[in-house]
């Protein structure tokens, strides 16, 4: 059964509890709960955390605290019965733990460790507090550290201050603003000052001034180590004051045995003293500790003769020191002991004993010797603050150790009453004895005993130190052989009192001899009486005493006998007349010399203070007595403050009329006296006095009498100091008076009392005199701080008159009366009603001069004085503010007006508050609330204003408390007064408008800081309240007829500043907090949102008003993320559209700002998605019931597209998002604003924004395109324009020009001349136009230079990549759409992808080509899809040109590129197991951009795409004739290089190819095409299979002539590959053979012969970079890292159609650094494995095999010029230049064997690596039986080219002659023929999505095979379908010839070339000529022009030519032609075309 509980109300969770259990509640450790009700063990109740939820927990995980209950029910609430700090501390605790483990996350390291310190510190306190064992002090002092911790934690952590009294937290509620300000004020010094300590803070005024604490030091000798000494020793602690240079504490004593050991074995662990009264001001002095070790024993320790073993002496051994300062930091904040160790020097020179403590503090190391050891005292010490009996009760332990109270030589700083001390230090200074006869120095000893008058030995009156008890006797120590001994020993002598008098001192001197004896010899004495004749002690001084003469007979029993001698020189000339037949004689030339000090608070050493308390004794001096007690000093007159008050007073009624002006003059001395800060803490002795101990009945009519004559005199010039003091001496003047009256009143039952009131009243009179005295003078005040009675601040002071002609002014007495004058109403009202005091004093500040102008000091004294009578007594009781009041508003309100004196002001308004708050009767309240609001508001809210236009923060926060409080007081009464007072509607406006102004003054300043949270939500409500009582008054009367705009509009700014406050966005806090706020205030947005809104109704037709200029703010108020501030708001925006088409028929206005406005507040970071739906929502709804819905509902639309890219752009900048990101939204929204909603300016604004993220990523190029946007905008006209964004005021065409200037910058930055060109040319146009010739030749200059440039400097090709973003979690402006991206510089597809997938790391990369399906695009999350296109080129023409240098070819290729392709591989029909490439098709797809690139972006969406599809067969030939390509340009440049070197490359090409063929390669498409079944099935075909058959033809024509190559330049070592090779080609040609019969010739080189020939090979048009890719599969080389080849060339694999899309090969080729050729990657690599071959998942990458070794490589190839080569093709035919070679030679060797200059993006490959890929092969023609050559990579050297030869085989033979190989060695083998393309209609092919590189080009992407592959790879094949192929006009590239031609317009006509080995002539020719410097790649070597063919013959002849005359022909024509040229770009047909073929066929049919 489940009961209520009744005690069992609130726990905390002590086990975490996980509610297995029905309607269990899981619980956290550390957990509070409520309990409801119990059963059976359970309880059922509700977390703390989670109020709503209710549910059962264990009982037993409960542990109960007590607590209140409140409304008990079903309501019912409790809050914990424990300490407020305590619950805090819990509450803080729990707040700090999330935020500590996220310091941690955001690596606060440093902060993170602190606070881990401060919360454990917090717990161990808090678990102190709970104890319940502490003491209250001990509490309070817990406290204190408890809240500072909490502070500097909430400080440290951006946490909000919690304002606290007593340590407590304070309810905002029960206090007055002005007091919560400054408990803010002090809790922000209390964490500025958290590490010092923190005494409590002293109040303004009223508050007791707190003591300065004392400081004691606790110090314990723990042992003595220093053992070697043997005897017993007694060790004196004391501390010394260096600077000053004397001991100022007494000496704690310890007597140690020869151990070490205390001599008193009750001692151990007791040998500890505490040093007291230190000041704070002693605490800065350079203090030590002191330790003097004095042994006792034999005279010299380590000499057994010296002395007598029975006779010890007292010996100085050592010394030890130790600086307080340096320990200081390290004690002052433990709570325990710490441990030192005092080092013990010993004194090398007895004599300087007395100093040596000074010379090891100075370290003079000659004087002293170090010990031998680091051991000495270990003393223990602890530095204690606090008054001794406050130290007592929180030490108990230390004085339960028998601690020594050592104390301070003379008093402390304070005197405190009671302390009663009779203590006199005597100091043996030194002594001069002779030398007596003999032969050394003495060794004195002194002793000296207290003997009383009687001649008694006084008893235990001599102290060596505290710690031991008092002696009879003391002896001195000796110092070894010194007749001047200097002993500087301090002795203690507590006399009593009452034997003082009379006593004496008598100092005897003894020689201690060290013979045997051993006696101690007296050889004179010395003595001093403590008391002089007069009655005064000896003075604090040196006195040098007289020595007599005596020996040990000598009898001291009569000591009258000496005492009548003089004892000094002093005392000598007060007795001259000395008989000299005494018994003792004075030794003149000896002397002795002691100092005293006394400190004693009932003897005194002044003359004039013992005649004063002895005045009966002189009564005729009393007068002359009276005035010398000013010259007494204070320390003397406190000691006897009730003698010398009874002495006054008994005087004063002894004559009144003849001392009564003296008396009284003496008591304002003495008055004036305690008010010294020494003695201020007297001031209760006095007080005590006047109560307990005062008797002067008849006194008060003396003491008025003389204070109204002092008063009455204040106009006079004479003795005005004398006045000063008796005013300021006026509250305890009134002490006595007002105690002397009770006292009469009591003696004689009030008789007289109307004569007192008369009195008094007069005495007033008086008063008021003296205040209205004209003061009005030029001379300032000097304005002394002193501290006044009742301890007022600082303010509170003195003035000190300033002496002109030796008179004052009467104001110094005004200002010493008003500031003693508020102290005299508490005795007041002793004697007078409340009223009565209030009326006296409010005639007296009523007399006060009400001027602001009497000088500054004076306002000072004056306000201070009202501030003090705020502050006293009188003002807390309602019936003296009533009269009070108005005169204290009075002078503040002039003040205020005047801005004078505003800080104390401020302070008097603050304590008003603070008073009028804590008053408890209602109606008094609102009387004097109504006082203030007439008096004050008005003032106050001008002064505001004032204070706020400087900025003076401190003044502001007082005053806007001040406000805050009265407005917080005022009810709806006061309101309606206060409206109702204005006497027009002119100054109800200037009202309105002056506290509006200040609300929002207030709000935006930030007048209180950021973490004062209970300050600015208290300062909200209180504006939000008043706003309330405001508005229906603004309504009222400025609605209708008499409609104010300012007011309104006031009005709205001020709402709309609140509602924004950051303060009150309570999304932004915790949970927590937000509850304790919405519960304490509710959500005052909301507030002001209702507020507002019917405000904005009551406007009517006035709204009108408001448009557009409150479109802004109130859009800022609806996008608080509050729904229902939103909910409020937004349809405003409706009425607003419906005000405006209203009046103009539309609201164009309303659209304009607000799309304005909405861009700067949501790039502010205000908005989110709900706000747009939302915002959508409620108007749609709205304006569907209006006229003007379409335009409406476009215009609500449009605002919602706009909001949805501006939260996309505002999420991409605020984030730590890539470049890329933030330049697709920029663009994206600045694509909206032009065509759109056509916002020009926004337009432009972004245009800036989008140009400085390009400048930042440095996209120089893009950035210029951005500008030129806004440049386009502009015209060259004078059509003037303001000043925008950076650009100053300015003509259009000036901007425009300056746009031109920094765009062409731009581009020149970014390497795109061609770009900038036109812009310089438009710039020139303007600047010759206007003459301005100077602008012109620099425009022009900088056109020149960048043609240069473009002809000059090197530049990287881009790549390109396609990008698809797939799927709902894009961004808007990238959501399912696809783009096309221009790649970085040196950026390969692997490097994109991960940086695209670095941007996007949620996306998913999507491993297939395909276009993804609806469920992909739909999905919640993000698909990336990437793969590299090819651009294609739109200027076709001047890629067709073929006199156009490459670098000018190479901008074309890649620039202004709207079109892209790529190829995806893909089986149609069944496919063949056999051979795949029967079924084998290409699907080729363009797409289309919405701009070229590069434009304004680095990447554009696609806007369309095209697909079409190639056959296999067409595919075939491609493959074939890029290989065939590959070979010829490889033969080419190892022939043209002319040198022997490296030949590794054309090695493994050969025998890639050869290899392949024999195992496969080629022979598959013989399978797939040439059988009859496919011929007959295709019939359309029969011409296209001819084509491949001329192709195959070519292969083996071009293989034949490698092979003579490659024999030329083997190396010996590879003679076994060079034959292998060879017997593999006659394998090849064998196979060939039975399908191609006209290959029946077997050429010498495959019938084995070696014969070295040399051949000069006519090179076709080189082959593209891609296709350098050739090494062989099983090298050592590429073993480092290949992936395995498919052992088949057809391999199964090829159905695999979904390829990766990233294929990194890893394959190598071996370089030496000195090559003169180095290899790169070539841009576009892919062979048609990397389509099929590798699963879809798998990347392959590269090891780092060879990094290093091609580091010199790589650092090489950055200075090589960067191509990509195009193949020569329909499209591009080649030329021929007139050495024999391609024009473009110069680009294909390097790029061929190099490829351009750019570093694969994967770090791990080597160069070789990058520059010969290879991947593996799944269906290209070249994967047959591969061997590994091991020598092949030890022979790495330069890589030989000879020109491959032309190809032509007449039409319809498929046999070529190698006949060429049979001949000697002047027989010249067959030219390879230059085949023609004119049966290839195709298009050229891009690049794979799979290619593993980018920015592959449309007319040059030959893809290579695998490493040892004999055709290429389909998937980068050069031709495609087209319906119309492009016009041919040769069969060569068009390539700039100027690298190698000296003359480059000229060639000559065709002629056969030679290629025979044996012809020096053609090696020494082709050194000889000459190159253009500017275009030839450094370490070409150009070569000497060989007369080449014009063109290549065309292979379509049905007969095969004669080839025995061709070496004849050669000659002749080579002699004949040598000098003829003609142009190379002349169209190939007719009569050239004929000449070239039949010179070709000539060649033939002679060979």
């Amino acid at each position: 059964m489940w009961t209520p509980t009744e005690e069992e109300k609130y726990g905390v969770v002590i086990c975490s509890f996980r509610g297995p259990v029905p309607q269990g509640l899981i619980l956290e450790l550390g957990e509070t709960v409520q309990i409801l009700e119990k059963c059976e063990g359970w309880y059922r109740g509700v977390s703390i955390k989670k109020p709503n939820v209710k549910g059962i927990f264990p009982a037993n995980y409960i542990h109960l605290k007590k607590a209140v209950v409140s409304n008990r029910g079903q309501y019912e609430t409790v809050v914990p019965l424990e300490d407020s700090v305590i619950t805090e501390v819990t509450a803080t605790l729990q707040e700090w733990a999330v935020l500590w483990k996220q310091l941690y996350v955001k690596h606060k390291i440093d902060l993170f460790y602190k606070l881990r310190h401060v919360m454990n510190e917090l717990i161990d306190l808090r678990r102190q507090l709970l104890s319940g064992h502490l003491t209250q002090d001990q509490v309070r002092e817990v406290k204190r550290h408890l809240t500072v911790r909490l502070d500097w934690g909430n400080e440290h952590l951006g946490l909000d201050l919690v304002p606290r009294k007593d340590f407590e937290v304070v309810d905002s509620d029960q206090i007055s603003v002005s007091d919560l300000y400054k408990m803010h004020l002090s809790s922000r010094h209390s964490v500025q000052q958290s590490t010092s300590q923190v005494d409590t803070i002293r109040s303004r005024h009223g508050e007791a001034c707190r003591l300065p604490v004392p400081h004691h030091f606790f110090l314990s000798l723990k042992s003595f180590t220093y053992n070697t000494i043997g005897e017993d020793a007694d060790v004196f602690f004391f501390l010394y004051d260096v600077r000053e240079g004397k001991q100022i504490s007494e000496r704690f004593m310890v007597r140690l045995n020869k151990n070490g050991g205390p001599k008193n074995p009750e001692k151990i662990d007791r040998m500890c003293a505490l040093f007291t009264d230190l000041s704070s001001k002693d605490m800065k002095k350079d203090l030590y500790i002191v330790a003097h070790v004095i042994r006792l024993g034999r005279m010299l320790l380590n000499d057994s003769r010296k002395g007598p073993s029975h006779l010890h002496y007292r010996r100085p051994y050592g010394c030890a020191v130790l600086s307080i300062m340096d320990v200081i930091p390290s004690i002052s904040e433990l709570k325990e002991e710490k441990d030192f160790v005092l080092k013990v020097y010993t004194c090398n020179n007895e004599n300087e004993w007395y100093q040596i403590h000074e010379n090891i503090i100075r370290k003079s190391s000659t004087k002293y010797t170090a010990p031998s050891s680091n051991y000495g005292l270990i003393v223990s010490l602890q530095l204690l603050r606090g008054e001794m009996e406050q130290v007592r009760r929180e030490y108990p332990m230390i004085f339960n150790r028998g601690v020594a109270v050592t104390r301070k030589i003379g008093f402390p700083d304070v005197i405190m009453p009671g302390d009663i001390r009779n203590d006199l230090y005597l100091t043996l200074e030194k002594g001069d004895f002779e030398r007596g006869g003999k032969s050394v120095q003495k060794n004195i000893e002194v002793t000296m005993y207290v003997l009383y008058a009687d001649g008694e030995f006084l008893k235990d009156c001599i102290s060596l130190g505290s710690g031991e008890s008092s002696r009879s006797l003391y002896h001195s120590f000796v110092l070894y052989h010194s007749n001047s001994p200097r002993w500087g020993e301090v002795i203690k002598l507590p006399i009593p009192i009452d034997r003082f008098r009379g006593s004496h001192l008598r100092f005897e001197f003894r020689h201690c001899s060290t013979k045997d004896k051993g006696e101690k010899k007296l050889f004179g004495f010395a003595f001093t009486p403590l008391m002089r004749d007069d009655g005064t002690t000896l003075s604090d001084d040196i006195h040098e005493l007289y020595v007599y003469k005596c020996d040990e007979n000598s009898t001291f029993n009569n000591h009258a006998l000496y005492l009548g001698l003089p004892c000094c020189k002093e005392d000598y000339n007060g007795c001259p007349n000395i008989p000299s037949s005494l018994i003792f004689q004075r030794s003149t030339k000896e002397s002795f010399s002691v100092s005293t000090q006394l400190s004693s608070t009932k003897l005194t050493q002044n003359v004039d203070l013992l005649a004063l308390l002895k005045w009966k004794a002189y009564p005729d001096r009393v007068m002359d007595i009276l005035g010398r007690l000013r010259h007494v000093s204070g320390e003397e007159i406190v000691k006897f403050l009730q003698d010398i008050l009874d002495t006054l007073f008994v005087i004063l009624d002894d004559n009144t009329e003849k001392y009564g002006l003296l008396v009284f003059q003496s008591l304002v001395f003495i008055i004036n006296l305690l008010r010294d800060s020494k003695y201020f803490h007297f001031r209760p002795v006095m007080d005590t006095y006047i109560q307990k101990h005062f008797a002067g009945a008849l006194a008060y009519k003396e003491l008025i009498r003389c204070l109204k004559w002092y008063m009455d005199r204040s106009a006079e010039l004479i003795r005005q100091d004398h006045i000063q003091e008796a005013m300021r001496a006026l509250e305890y003047l009134f002490k006595f008076i007002v105690q002397s009256r009770i006292l009469y009143s009591r003696a004689t039952c009030g008789m007289e009392e109307e004569q007192f009131r008369a009195s008094i009243q007069e005495l007033f009179q008086s008063i008021r005199f003296v205040l209205s005295l004209d003061s009005r003078s030029s001379e300032t005040l000097i304005f002394t701080q002193a501290p006044q009675p009742g301890g007022q601040v600082s303010g509170a002071g003195t003035c000190a008159p300033q002496k002109c002609g030796g008179a004052s002014r009467p104001s110094f007495n005004s200002a010493a009366l008003l500031n003693s004058f508020p102290a005299i109403f508490d005795e007041l009202l002793q004697m007078f009603t409340v009223q009565e005091v209030a009326e006296f004093v409010r005639g007296t500040l009523g007399s006060m001069p009400s001027t602001v102008h009497i000088g500054q000091s004076m306002d000072v004294v004056k306000l201070q004085s009202i501030a003090r009578t705020v502050d006293s007594r009188l003002f807390s009781f309602s019936e003296s503010r009533r009269i009070l009041l108005p005169v204290v508003l009075h002078h503040i309100h002039l003040h205020l007006r005047q801005q004078k004196e505003l800080l104390i002001c401020s302070g008097i308004l603050s304590s008003i508050f603070s008073i009028i708050k804590t008053s408890s009767l209602e109606t008094d309240v609102i009387e004097e609330v109504e006082m203030m609001v007439e008096s004050l508001l008005d003032v106050l809210l001008q002064t505001l204003l004032t204070i706020m236009s400087k900025s003076q923060s401190q003044e502001a926060g007082e005053y806007v408390s001040c406000l805050l409080s009265l407005l917080r007081q005022m009810s709806d009464t006061h309101f309606q007064h206060l409206l109702e007072n204005f006497q027009s509607k002119d100054e109800l406006k200037e009202f309105l408008l002056k506290i509006f102004c200040v609300f929002r003054n207030l709000m935006k300043m930030s007048v209180f800081p950021r973490d004062w949270m209970v300050m600015r939500l208290l300062t909200s409500n209180i504006i939000v309240t008043t706003v309330q009582y405001l508005s229906p008054a603004l309504h009222k009367n400025f609605t209708e007829t008499d409609f104010d705009f300012k007011v309104w509009n006031s009005y709205f700014s001020l709402s709309v500043l609140f509602i924004n406050q950051p303060s009150l966005q309570l999304e932004t806090v915790t949970p927590v907090k937000r509850k304790k706020i919405l519960d304490k205030y509710g959500d005052m947005r909301i507030m002001m949102a209702y507020e507002l809104f019917s405000m904005w109704q009551n406007l009517g037709e006035h709204k009108i008003h408001f448009i557009p200029g409150m479109i802004g703010p109130f859009l800022g108020v609806t996008l608080v993320p509050q729904p229902e501030v939103r909910n409020i708001m937004i349809p405003i925006f409706h009425d607003m559209m419906d005000w405006e088409q209203r009046k103009n028929g539309n609201f164009k206005q309303v659209e304009a700002e607000l799309i304005d406005k909405l861009d700067s507040l949501v790039s502010e970071g205000k908005g989110d998605e709900n706000y747009r739906e939302l915002f959508s929502l409620l108007l749609l709804e709205k304006i569907e019931q209006e006229t003007w819905r379409e335009t409406g509902i476009s215009f609500v639309t449009s605002v919602t597209r706009l909001m949805e890219r501006l939260l996309d752009y505002r999420d991409c900048m605020k984030g730590d998002e890539t470049e890329n990101k933030k330049i697709g939204c920029t663009v994206n929204l600045m694509n909206f604003y032009k065509s759109e909603i056509n916002k020009e300016e926004m337009y432009i604004r972004y245009i800036h924004k989008l140009c400085d993220m390009h400048l930042q990523a440095e996209n120089y190029t893009e950035a210029a395109f951005t500008l030129l946007l806004y440049c386009e905008l502009l015209q060259w006209e004078d059509r003037p324009l303001r000043d925008f964004l950076h650009y100053p005021s300015q003509t259009e065409w000036q901007r425009k020009e300056a746009l031109s200037r920094k765009i062409i910058h731009y581009f020149n930055k970014g390497k795109s001349w061609e770009f900038g060109i036109p812009l310089c040319r438009e710039l020139a146009i303007q600047y010759e136009s206007l003459y301005d010739y100077q602008s012109l030749s620099w425009i022009r200059k900088m056109e020149a230079t960048y043609y240069d440039n473009i002809m000059e400097q090197q530049r990287l090709e881009p790549e390109f990549f396609r990008v698809g973003f797939y799927g709902r979690k894009f961004p808007f402006f990238l959501r399912n759409k696809e783009y096309v991206c221009r790649g970085h510089d040196y950026e390969r597809l692997e490097a994109f992808q991960q940086r695209m997938l670095s941007e996007f790391p949620q996306a998913i990369a999507m491993q297939h080509p395909n276009h993804p399906d609806d469920n992909i695009l739909q999905c919640d999350a993000q698909y990336l899809q990437i793969y590299a296109v090819t651009p294609i080129p739109d200027n076709i023409d001047v890629l067709q040109m073929d006199r156009v240098p490459d670098r000018i070819k190479s901008f074309y290729r890649v620039n202004n590129i709207r079109k892209f392709r790529y190829d995806r591989p893909f089986h149609k029909g069944p496919k063949d197991k056999e051979n795949e490439f029967k079924s084998l098709w290409i699907e080729r797809t363009t797409l289309i951009l919405t701009h070229s690139l590069p434009g304004i972006s680095r990447w554009f969406e696609v806007e369309r795409r095209e697909l079409v599809e190639v056959s296999p067969l067409e595919n075939a030939i491609q493959v074939v004739e890029n290989k065939n390509q590959e070979l010829r340009t490889l033969i080419s440049q190892y022939q043209h290089k002319q040198m022997h070197g490296n030949i590794n490359l054309l090695s493994m090409c050969l025998n890639g190819v050869i290899d392949a063929a024999v195992n496969g390669g080629i022979a598959r498409y013989q399978e797939a095409f040439f059988d009859r079944e496919y011929i007959t099935t295709h019939p359309g075909d029969a011409e296209k299979i001819t084509q491949l058959k001329e192709l195959m033809h070519e292969q083996v024509h071009i293989l034949g002539v490698g092979l003579a190559v490659h024999e030329k330049f083997v190396h010996p070592e590879m003679r076994p590959l060079h034959k292998k090779l060879i017997d593999q080609f006659q394998m090849m040609r064998s196979s060939l053979y039975h399908e191609l019969p006209a290959l029946d010739k077997l050429s010498p080189a495959c019938s084995g012969t070696s014969t070295p020939r040399s051949s000069m090979l006519i090179s076709h048009s080189p082959m593209s970079p891609e296709s350098i890719k050739l090494v062989h599969r099983h090298s050592l080389l590429n073993m480092l890292g290949t992936v395995r080849h498919s052992s088949s060339s057809l391999s199964s694999h090829t159905s695999s159609e979904t390829g990766n899309l990233v294929i990194l090969t890893d394959s190598s080729i071996g370089e030496t650094a000195e090559d003169m050729y180095h290899m790169q990657a070539s841009p576009s690599t892919s062979s048609l494995s990397s389509t099929h071959s590798a699963p879809s998942q798998m990347i392959n990458s590269a090891p780092p095999s060879t990094r290093d070794k091609y580091r010199h490589n790589r650092d090489l190839m950055m200075l090589l010029p960067t191509h990509r080569d195009r193949p020569s093709s329909a499209m591009y035919p080649a030329a021929i230049t007139e050495n024999g070679q391609h024009q473009n030679f110069q680009r294909a060797l390097l790029q061929q064997v190099i490829g351009p200059c750019k570093p694969c993006s994967d770090p791990n490959l080597s160069v070789a690596e990058k520059a010969v890929p290879a991947a593996p092969s799944s269906w290209s023609l070249d994967s047959g039986t591969r061997e590994a050559l091991p020598f092949l990579s030890a022979h790495v050297g330069s890589i030989l080219a000879p020109p491959v030869p032309p190809r032509s085989l007449p039409h319809g033979h498929y046999s070529l002659h190698f006949d060429a190989f049979h001949h000697h060695l002047n027989d010249v083998p067959p030219a390879l023929p230059a085949r023609t393309l004119r049966k290839s209609p195709l298009h050229p092919i891009p690049a794979s999505p799979t290619s593993p590189q980018s920015g592959l080009d449309g007319s040059n992407s030959t893809l290579s095979g695998s490493a040892s592959s004999g055709v290429s790879s389909l998937s980068e094949s050069n031709f495609g379908h087209s319906s119309e192929p492009p016009p041919r006009t040769d069969t060569m590239d068009s390539v700039p010839s100027q690298a190698w031609n000296t003359d480059e317009d000229l060639e000559t006509p065709y002629l056969p070339v030679r290629y025979s080995l044996s012809e020096p002539d053609v090696l020494e020719t082709l050194k000889s000529q000459p190159c253009r410097s500017h275009s030839a790649p450094s370490g070409v070597i150009p070569q000497d022009t060989m007369d080449p063919p014009a063109l290549p013959p065309k292979p379509y002849h049905s007969r095969l030519p004669n080839i025995e005359n061709e070496e004849g022909m050669m000659k002749e024509e080579e002699e004949k032609h040598r000098a003829l040229h003609r142009k190379i770009s002349q169209p190939i047909g007719g009569a050239k075309e004929e000449q070239a073929r039949v010179a070709w066929e000539h060649g033939i049919s002679e060979q």
